[in-house]
């Protein structure tokens, strides 16, 4: 066994492969940008070495100075977890080159399964079903356009190198195909380096159903069941589950071993996991799954497989890597019971899932579920990576049970200092349709708004939040004194302050009436009394509904309150609120911190509400920016290439009648 290995990753991954090697008595190396000086993977290492700046092109995409680093500090071996180098060959042979171990497959195999259109050839030679489709190399726009008419409509354009969704538009009518093949090529380009792609059916009801595969370097191949990655939004998985609903033993015994063959004919060692697309329509069935891609390495979503098989996978990957065999039959694995995983991200569901950033003030897990996380309360979402926040596990004996728990752990998390997908992840867990297992690629997209529509918080937390916004629902510490804090005290007059809060997307002046045995809030013209008591770092709040617990979280700009789920207020600024208007929509800016693609709009160009004028690219996703309302183009604050931040003016618009 390895003595040391080197992560060539951050986050969450880094932290789970680190628990792993140090339960097994590998010492960690971390490597890190000036973004992860203080992160949490960096603390949780052993040894820690700076690669670069914030960018991933300077930092964990420099190879040369990953292997430098494993180097100068005796590591054996070298574990890419996922995203960045993990799927790139070149790496594993520089890797190799320098001496180390390569913890994931070999360079060939990585090949063989790195482009989607060369992977489909290899797979039908091998006997795997494939989708109907166009896999070639030309790539003239009408050549394309022609192939997708002669496949049928909709049809799915895929970037053919890369994964997690980039590249990747569904057209469903010819006269959208020329544009949506642009925008799949460049932000193709932009990820893999690799603007190619192919053409696919699109399945109309499909389901995203992969197999957990495992090889050695001793002819050794098994599987580790399926997992359901069905519930997705612009390409990318939300909710994973294992093993998937309606799944008969015969289907799973047939996707299995045509799982074990793709893995075999490129003579795979390591984790890696076969995608497959299934027609949902007419039930499960031997004859309606095709294979669509292989990921060379460990896949986000590993933990569901662990929680029913009991396997670490992480642990298998370093003893094979070490040149041991597989540990464990086929026949010796079973499926115990089931497992949910959900991944919570920094994005605002509601607005499109915009990525947001921001400072964690506040960051609670529930006790009864397993996490995977790579940020602490404190730590900054930052422009430059992927806006995950954590992935939240459960395991239960049914599927019912799991979903029940899944939610009630949804619910029990607790975020503040940016905006997250956490409530509508909830609402997910608590779908009809998802409970009942009849779920395909399209469930989110069809109940979107229902899935995403802001909720309107109880009065009891308007109130709470009311009082916390005012400075009045912190505790005494032994170093304060009665006067430092605004509460009951006064000369004369009746005790009364006013909170402004953004409730339910509007403002309002809450009426905060302060009295010797608590508060008495003005709610939508209703009086709202509470008092509190604070039991350790929850709160109890005795109202006319009875007693409740909660939480609270309070930064800057918002105010957080954890009772019955989460609600986040806004608050006011009073001097900033006097300043004026923002501009009446007069204005195009940028929704986040990013790298502006392409403006398309030009001073003096008459455009309708809704034209897209620019496009730009913030954690490895491409987003649309749309006039706000009709009007002509005054200005052009931005060319391709150029970093902005939030908020800034990109293109500003005047009124078509002057």
């Amino acid at each position: 066994m390895f003595k040391k290995i080197l992560i060539a990753n951050r986050g969450e991954i880094a932290c789970r492969v680190m628990r792993t090697a140090h339960r097994m008595g590998v010492a960690t190396v971390a490597v890190y940008s000036d973004a992860d000086a203080k992160s949490l993977h960096v603390e949780m290492a052993d040894e820690a070495i700076r690669i670069g700046p914030a960018p991933v092109s300077e930092s964990y995409l420099k190879a040369d100075r990953i292997i430098e680093a494993a180097k100068s500090t005796g590591a054996d071996a070298i574990h890419p977890g996922f995203g960045f180098l993990s799927e790139n060959p070149d790496f594993v042979e520089a890797v190799e080159a320098a001496g180390l171990t390569f913890i994931g497959p070999s360079a060939s195999a990585i090949r063989a399964m790195g482009l989607k259109d060369a992977a489909k050839k290899l797979m039908e030679k091998a006997g795997v079903p494939v989708v109907p489709g166009y896999h070639g190399e030309e790539q003239d726009p009408d050549f394309l356009a022609k192939q997708a008419d002669e496949i049928g409509y909709p049809v799915l354009i895929k970037a053919r190198a890369g994964g997690g969704g980039k590249g990747m538009r569904r057209v469903d009518d010819p006269a959208e195909f020329a544009a949506s093949l642009i925008s799949a090529s460049r932000e193709a380009e932009a990820s893999f380096g690799d603007g190619a792609c192919l053409i696919e059916k699109y399945i109309l009801s499909p389901r995203h159903i992969e197999i957990q595969v495992f090889g050695d370097d001793h002819g050794n191949a098994v599987h580790l069941f399926e997992r359901d990655c069905s519930l997705q939004r612009r390409h990318q998985k939300v909710i994973e589950e294992a093993p998937a609903p309606d799944m008969t033993d015969e289907v799973r015994e047939a996707m299995g071993e045509a799982a074990v063959k793709a893995a075999k004919a490129i003579s795979y060692s390591g984790a890696g996991t076969i995608e497959f697309i299934v027609d949902g329509a007419n039930g499960l069935r031997t004859n309606g799954f095709w294979f669509m891609e292989m990921n060379t390495r460990l896949q986000v979503e590993h933990p569901v497989t662990e929680e029913i098989t009991g396997v670490d996978l992480v642990e298998w990957q370093l003893r094979v890597a070490a040149g041991a065999p597989l540990p464990t039959k086929q026949e010796d694995l079973s499926i115990n019971g089931w497992a949910f995983e959900a991944r919570i991200y920094a994005e605002d569901a509601a607005n499109n899932f915009l990525p947001a950033t921001g400072r964690l003030s506040h960051l609670r897990f529930p006790d009864n579920a397993r996490i995977e996380t790579g940020v602490r309360a404190g730590d900054e979402i930052t422009p430059f990576y992927d806006p995950m926040i954590a992935k939240l596990i459960v395991h239960a004996d049914t599927r019912a049970e799991a979903l029940r728990r899944l939610h009630a752990a949804l619910v029990a998390t607790q975020a503040a200092g940016s905006v997250t997908s956490l409530e509508f992840l909830a609402r997910l867990a608590s779908h009809e349709g998802f409970a009942a297992g009849d779920v395909d690629t399209g469930l989110i997209e069809r109940d979107i708004e229902a899935l995403t529509k802001e909720s309107s918080a109880p009065k009891i937390a308007v109130a709470l939040a009311a009082v916390v916004s005012l400075g009045l629902a912190e505790p005494l510490s032994a170093e304060m004194q009665p006067f430092d804090r605004r509460d009951g005290f006064r000369l004369w007059g009746p005790g009364e302050a006013t909170a402004r809060l953004i409730v339910g997307g509007e403002e309002q002046s809450l009426l905060v009436g302060i009295s010797s045995d608590g508060y008495r809030v003005t709610v939508d013209g209703e009086q709202v009394s509470i008092s509190l008591r604070h039991l350790g770092d929850c709160i109890e709040i005795t109202h006319s509904g009875g007693v409740s617990t909660a939480y609270f979280a309070k930064d800057t700009r918002s105010v957080t309150i954890y009772i019955d789920g989460t609600h986040e207020f806004a608050m006011v600024d009073p001097l900033a609120a006097a300043g004026g208007s923002d501009g009446g929509g007069d204005d195009v800016r940028a929704p986040m911190p990013g790298l502006v693609k392409a403006v398309t709009a030009n001073v003096g160009d008459e455009v309708e509400e809704g034209a897209a004028l620019a496009m730009m690219e913030a954690m490895k996703m491409e987003h649309t920016l749309k006039a706000p309302r009709a009007g002509i183009v005054a200005a052009v604050n931005a060319v391709a290439g150029d970093q902005v931040d939030e908020g800034a003016v990109l293109i500003a618009l005047e009124p078509v009648d002057g």
